[in-house]
């Protein structure tokens, strides 16, 4: 009984010591070195990555210039889309209405609707946001006949037809 006694009193007096003392101050040390360093490197990952670029830089462009944060780049990508209808070719009038489909879809996308093809999301979502809803399901179906059916003949007309319901339903989300 008396030696646990006495390492109850040696266990006492060791917290109260100046070793102890000295020993909790060298470990505060050592923490905050550490604490310091976790903050140093955390900081350097955010910068290197791409996370605070996109949600914080981007936040603060949609903020002072009153659009979407991509939307220079789909504007800069919709013009080159548009300018193919000028090739002449029935090849690049196809290209076109496939890739104003994958910015449509895209875009439905980065606001959250869960379909894998735009006619899901034309389907299932509530998209009280577009004006015109019936055109651009319209366009839907001449791009999955593109797709799907190889001797498909799109004209010009057609091709501009459907374009412009890509660009009306764009518009109206606010993607230019």
């Amino acid at each position: 009984m008396e030696t646990i006694e006495n390492f109850i009193k040696d266990f006492i007096l060791f917290f109260n010591s100046s070793a102890f003392e000295s020993l909790i101050l060298y470990i505060k040390i050592a923490f905050f070195i550490f604490g310091l360093s976790a903050v140093a490197f955390i900081v350097f990952a955010l910068i290197r990555s791409s996370w605070l670029k996109f949600y914080a830089l981007y936040d603060a462009a949609e903020f002072f210039n009153y659009r979407p944060a991509g939307a220079k780049k789909m504007e800069k990508d919709w013009k080159k889309n548009i300018a193919r209808l000028d090739s002449g070719l029935e090849s690049e009038y196809k290209l076109a209405v496939i890739e104003a489909d994958n910015a449509m879809n895209d875009v439905l996308k980065k606001m959250g609707y869960p379909g894998a093809s735009l006619a899901e999301n034309l389907d299932k979502a509530n998209l009280t946001a577009l004006s015109d809803i019936e055109n651009l399901r319209a366009a839907n179906q001449i791009r999955n006949s593109i797709v799907h059916n190889p001797d498909y003949k799109l004209s010009l007309e057609d091709a501009k037809k459907s374009l412009a319901a890509y660009e009306k339903a764009l518009r109206d989300l606010d993607a230019f």
